[in-house]
């Protein structure tokens, strides 16, 4: 089985955080670049075809910035060139503001069973202050309209260790997301990310930042608010009701296959990670000769596999099966990694139980430091 993430690069307004690959929408070539994703998706299951694909995932950008019609004409190319069981999870990330009944519908026709929302805070000053262009009174009239539509399952993205942002603000915004009664919630610290507005203004000193200690005790204080709501933490950055996990992120941390279409997407199908070409442009060229628009390959060595098994893997509470591990290898975990497991347990930031390898709470606040020790090159 392989799975399907799907990139839409156009946004109506860029957020001073963002790095993801996207552009301004005014004047984009959108319904081209919509028919060379359908084409993209056609070449490449010609070549790598699969049985089913286990979830659909359209990202961005903003998928949501497209009309009604435009996401009809992809979402009936999405539907008519993968095979798809009604009922496997087909997510697509929406903005508030963006979205309205009609595109509602449009979705449901063909399918799409949940959506992820990029709400970051529910305070509007602090909103301003990362360039999103939406409210929180946006957020909940946006919510009014999918509660009309009927469907219930839905995430929303927050962030973290905003410049300027205090505990008092954090835990207003936690509670007004826990109050929403959603399924599902990803937390996220700021990442000063390279060419964004964030990263210049912070070399030029005008960002101010809330220190580590700050950023630790405000994630402490999200998974102690998300876990006396009944949501479970089963990944550093995300919780959910029991069932509700996302589907799709479970793909990329189970380290298992799936298509990457659109610009700058990035697919990993057998044992090669590809990437596609960022620019519009440069992406489109080649799909207008009938050629895929990859820009880089990479053959991955058993050694890489079983290093992106455990940097993937562990980022799960539940971590890694350590029989599964043995399995998809055919080698002895201990063999490998024995040394490694051995000095991280010592030092209470990995635990071993019922056959899993997996972070302590201490590991959990030191994750990157814990993933770099599993690098065997």
């Amino acid at each position: 089985m392989t799975s399907a993430y799907i990139h839409i690069p156009f946004c109506e307004h860029i957020c001073f955080y963002c790095d993801f690959n996207k552009v301004f929408l005014e004047g984009q070539p959108v319904d081209e670049y919509i028919e060379a994703l359908i084409k993209e998706m056609r070449l490449t299951s010609e070549l790598s075809p699969c049985a089913t694909t286990e979830t659909l995932y359209i990202g961005g950008g903003t998928p949501t910035s497209l009309t009604a019609n435009q996401l009809d004409r992809l979402l009936k190319g999405v539907r008519d060139t993968l095979p798809f069981e009604v009922g496997n999870e087909f997510t697509v990330e929406a903005n508030p503001g963006d979205l309205t009944l009609e595109k509602l519908e449009v979705m449901q026709n063909y399918g799409v069973n949940r959506l992820s929302m990029g709400v970051q805070s529910f305070d509007n000053q602090l909103l301003k202050k990362i360039g999103r262009k939406h409210s929180a009174e946006d957020v909940f009239d946006t919510m009014h309209l999918i509660e009309k539509s009927g469907l219930t399952n839905v995430s929303i993205d927050l962030i973290y260790a905003l410049p300027g942002q205090t505990m008092a603000s954090l835990e207003d915004t936690l509670q007004k997301a826990i109050d929403l009664g959603l399924s599902h919630y990803s937390l996220y610290s700021l990442i000063l990310e390279n060419k964004t507005m964030f990263a210049n203004w912070a070399r030029l000193g005008r960002l101010k930042l809330p220190g580590e200690d700050i950023e630790g005790d405000m994630f402490e204080l999200a998974a102690s608010k998300m876990s006396a709501a009944g949501l479970a933490q089963y990944e550093i950055s995300n919780f959910a009701r029991a069932g509700k996990e996302s589907q799709h992120n479970l793909v990329y941390w189970d380290n298992e296959q799936y298509y990457g279409f659109g610009a700058g997407a990035s697919g990993y199908l057998g044992k090669t990670r590809y990437k596609n070409h960022g620019p519009i442009q440069h992406y489109l060229e080649p799909l207008r000769h009938n050629q895929l628009p990859t820009i880089t390959k990479e053959n991955l060595t058993k050694a890489n596999q079983m290093e992106e098994q455990m940097f993937l893997g562990l980022r799960k509470i539940a971590g890694i099966s350590v029989k599964q591990f043995e399995e998809k290898f055919q080698t002895s975990f201990f063999s490998i990694y024995g040394q490694v497991f051995a000095e991280l347990e010592a030092q209470q930031l990995l635990y071993q139980k019922d056959g899993q390898v997996a972070l302590t709470q201490k590991g959990l606040l030191l994750g990157n430091e814990v993933f770099e020790k599993f690098l065997l090159s």
